[in-house]
């Protein structure tokens, strides 16, 4: 073959692979900003957590933009997420467990906490800590169980079916004690009338309340982990202390993942994951979480799906206890 032709065919070769070069390109997810959705009001753990993770999540995969899209417990984004629409593909949510508590409280929610999501990976899990203002005259959970059996008390949540909420529930209702629930739209909102003293006491996260409990404006009463928390290691379970007072099974605690509407290509769940391996590696994730008083967590994909379908079950249990459903 001559030169000239050889050139030629060299170049007619090249012209047909720039098509499908340029079309291998165009299917790498993300092509557009991801949208992370906080469905609660800024302030609180769920917004902490998310701003930090789409900080060093964009580092990996491009411009990550944090929305926060509050109202009804998380169900109204949680909703708006499951229909999908224009975006979807690039849209991400920050659940915990108001994913799994909603449909327990509300019946005719237009989503399945389970089937209608993709998975993609669970982040961090924190328990909740009781607290009460600094000028409480209330020390201890005996002195408040017994005030409260006599005294009708208030107690603030990020909103009805956060697991703020349904530990005061379960509170109110293995203690019997007359506790008149003070929903917000979510733990930054909720903050300050706890601080304040308007409202009595608190199950709130610990990344919400932690540095105020360190610096005196708050005391804690219990945390509702199983075991106690290496960051307040001089407060006892609530299932300890309040054993006498019917709480011997009282344990309520948070998570904290990223899922996605069941339409997001599975490359893109893939790169997401792949991007928060890294993201949890790095340092500053690993001091962020011991801040926040925060264990990592493992589940990715179908075992966070298995996760998610057993706190649905919980807190179905919970509900139960609580007389919310």
């Amino acid at each position: 073959m001559p030169l000239t032709m050889k050139r030629t065919f060299s170049l007619l070769l090249l012209a047909a692979t720039l098509p499908l070069a340029s079309l291998t390109q165009a299917a790498e997810w993300p092509t557009d900003t991801v949208r992370l959705v906080v469905p609660y009001a800024p302030g609180g753990t769920t917004d902490v957590l998310s701003r930090k993770v789409a900080d060093l999540l964009q580092q990996q995969i491009g411009t990550v933009v944090v929305e926060n899209r509050p109202g009804a417990g998380s169900t109204m984004a949680t909703g708006q997420l499951a229909r999908g629409g224009r975006g979807a593909d690039h849209t991400i949510l920050m659940a915990s467990p108001g994913h799994t508590i909603g449909p327990v409280i509300y019946k005719k929610l237009p989503y399945e906490p389970v089937k209608d999501f993709k998975f993609i990976r669970n982040i961090i899990e924190i328990p909740n800590v009781m607290v009460v203002p600094a000028d409480s005259p209330y020390n201890s959970v005996e002195e408040f169980i017994e005030a409260a059996k006599t005294k009708e008390m208030t107690f603030s949540s990020a909103g009805i079916g956060s697991s703020i909420h349904m530990s005061g529930e379960l509170f109110k209702t293995m203690t019997g004690t007359q506790m008149t629930h003070v929903p917000f739209r979510g733990s930054g909102e909720a903050l300050p009338a706890l601080l304040s003293g308007d409202v009595d006491v608190s199950f709130e996260n610990m990344p919400t309340v932690l540095s105020h409990i360190q610096s005196g404006k708050l005391k804690a009463l219990a945390v509702t982990s199983k075991e106690a928390s290496p960051y307040l290691p001089n407060v006892e379970p609530l299932s300890k202390i309040g054993a006498d007072q019917g709480l011997g099974d009282f344990v309520t605690t948070a998570w904290f993942g990223l899922i996605a509407d069941d339409q997001m290509p599975d490359q893109a769940v893939q790169t997401l994951q792949t991007a928060l391996d890294k993201v949890m590696e790095d340092q500053s994730f690993k001091d962020f979480a011991a801040q926040i008083g925060g264990e990592p967590a493992t589940e990715e994909g179908d075992d966070f799906r298995d996760y998610v379908a057993e706190d649905v079950q919980r807190w179905q249990r919970v509900a139960g206890q609580a007389e919310l459903n």
